[in-house]
Parts: structure tokens; C-alpha cells; sequence
């Protein structure tokens, strides 16, 4: 019994965590339009030969990315700049947004 109220406790912390880290997508869309789209476009396809493209990407990877440009964990001249401006909050919406846009892949014949 005792390892079934663990199992319940867990589960409902698991929900909760996953309910807090849900971005807002307007928000995010609205982030991306004043901080991303110059080189990143607002549909993630990079507008810059040196920028990638984002569109589709794993929410937590651009998250951990993200984050290690603002901690000064990872280095890139404009990147380090914009990220030092973004909130965790600002974070999660940006990720959001760009991890919801929906890519199509086609494999060469």
C-alpha cells in the first residue's frame, strides 16, 4: 500500500511539473516576432546562411540551449546578447512556439 501512495504522489508531481513547464503560445509568438525572426524567421526557417532552423525542434533542447546562451554556458556573438534578456518564462513561450510548428520531411530518391 505504501508503494502505491508513492507511486500516486509521484505521478501527480510528474502531472503538475509537466502542466507548469506548458508555454504560452501567443506569448511565445509574440517573443519570436520581437527577438528570433530577424534570423531564425517566425516560421524557424532561418532568414541568414549562419543562423539554423528551429521550426520543429525538441521544446527541451531549445530550452537547455537557451539557457546555457544566457548563463554564459555557450557562446555566439548575438545569441549571448538576446538570451541575457529572456526570463525563464520567455524561455518556455519561445520554445513553445518554435517546437509547435509542424515540418514536413522529405528524404532524397
Amino acid at each position: 500500500m505504501l508503494a502505491l501512495t508513492r507511486i500516486a504522489i509521484a505521478m501527480i508531481a510528474l502531472l503538475t511539473s509537466a502542466n507548469v513547464m506548458a508555454g504560452d503560445l501567443q506569448q511565445g509568438k509574440g517573443k519570436a516576432l520581437k527577438l528570433c525572426q530577424t534570423c531564425h524567421g517566425m516560421d524557424g526557417v532561418a532568414s541568414i546562411a549562419m543562423a539554423p532552423n528551429i521550426s520543429g525542434q525538441q521544446k527541451d533542447y531549445m530550452m537547455i540551449q537557451l539557457e546555457a546562451y544566457r548563463d554564459g554556458k555557450r557562446q555566439h556573438p548575438q545569441m549571448s546578447i538576446i538570451a541575457k534578456s529572456l526570463s525563464d518564462e520567455d524561455i518556455d513561450d519561445v520554445s513553445e512556439w518554435y517546437s509547435n510548428i509542424k515540418i514536413s520531411i522529405e528524404q532524397p530518391e
